[in-house]
C-alpha cells in the first residue's frame, strides 16, 4: 500500500517543480492519476477507520457484558455472605432445649438413624437427633395426657366414694344413736321414731354394698 503522503508529494512536485518537457495533457493525466490514487487511498482509509471502529466496538461491548456479570457475580457473592450470616446468627428452638446426649441418641434411636454414614456428617446428624427428640416428645407428651386422665378419673372416683361413706357415717351416727335409745323406747320413743330407725337401718344396708363395690379391692380384684 502507497503512503498517501508520497501522492501528496509528487502533486507538490507536479505544481511546484514542472518539468519543461512536459507538456499541459501530460501534466494532467499525470496528476489525474495521482487524484485517483488519493482517492482510492482515502477510500481504502476510511474503510479500514470503519473496520476498526467496529471491532473497537465490539471489543467496547464484550467488555461491558463482562464487567456486567462480573457487577452480577459481586452482587450474588455479596448476599450470599448476608446469607450466611443470617444462618451463623439465627437462633434455633433446639439451641435452648435439653436433647438427648449423642451417646444416649445411639442408644435409643433405631439403627437406620445412627448410621456410620450419619454419625460422620454433623449436619445430618443433628437432623436425626431432632427428629427423634420430636418422636420422644410426642410419646411422653402422649404419656402425661393418659396418666392425666386416669388421674382424674381416680380423683372423681375417691370423691365419690368419700361421699358415699360420708352418708354412710351419717347414717351410722344415726342408727348408733337410735340403738342407744332403744333401751328407753317404751318410755321415750313415739312410734313414729321407731318407723324412722327402721328406715334409717335400710338405707345403711343399701349403702354399705355401693361401698364395697366402688372400693379398690373390688375394682382390681388380687
Amino acid at each position: 500500500m502507497q503512503s498517501p503522503d508520497l501522492v501528496i508529494d509528487a502533486l507538490r512536485q507536479l505544481v511546484n517543480d514542472p518539468s519543461p518537457n512536459d507538456d499541459p495533457p501530460t501534466v494532467h493525466i499525470r496528476a489525474g492519476a495521482l487524484f485517483a490514487r488519493l482517492k482510492a487511498l482515502n477510500r481504502e482509509a476510511n474503510a479500514a477507520a470503519r473496520a476498526h471502529k467496529q471491532v473497537t466496538a465490539d471489543a467496547r461491548h464484550d467488555m461491558d457484558q463482562t464487567h456486567l456479570r462480573l457487577q452480577n457475580l459481586l452482587y450474588e457473592k455479596r448476599h450470599l455472605e448476608r446469607e450466611i450470616d443470617k444462618c451463623r446468627q439465627f437462633a434455633s428452638v433446639y439451641q435452648d432445649i435439653q436433647m438427648y446426649s449423642v451417646e444416649q441418641f445411639i442408644e435409643l434411636s433405631p439403627p437406620e438413624a445412627h448410621t456410620e454414614e450419619a454419625l460422620s456428617n454433623e449436619h445430618q446428624l443433628m437432623l436425626n437427633r431432632l427428629g427423634f427428640e420430636l418422636v420422644e416428645r410426642q410419646r411422653l407428651d402422649r404419656k402425661v395426657k393418659e396418666l392425666t386422665q386416669e388421674k382424674e378419673e381416680l380423683l372423681k372416683s375417691s370423691k365419690v366414694q368419700a361421699t358415699t361413706m360420708e352418708g354412710v357415717k351419717v347414717q351410722i351416727e344415726t342408727l348408733l344413736k337410735v340403738h342407744l335409745f332403744s333401751y328407753l323406747r317404751p318410755f321415750l320413743c313415739p312410734p313414729s321414731f321407731v318407723q324412722t330407725a327402721s328406715e334409717i337401718g335400710k338405707k345403711v344396708e343399701e349403702l354399705v354394698p355401693a361401698v364395697t363395690t366402688n372400693s379398690p379391692e373390688a375394682t382390681h380384684p388380687s
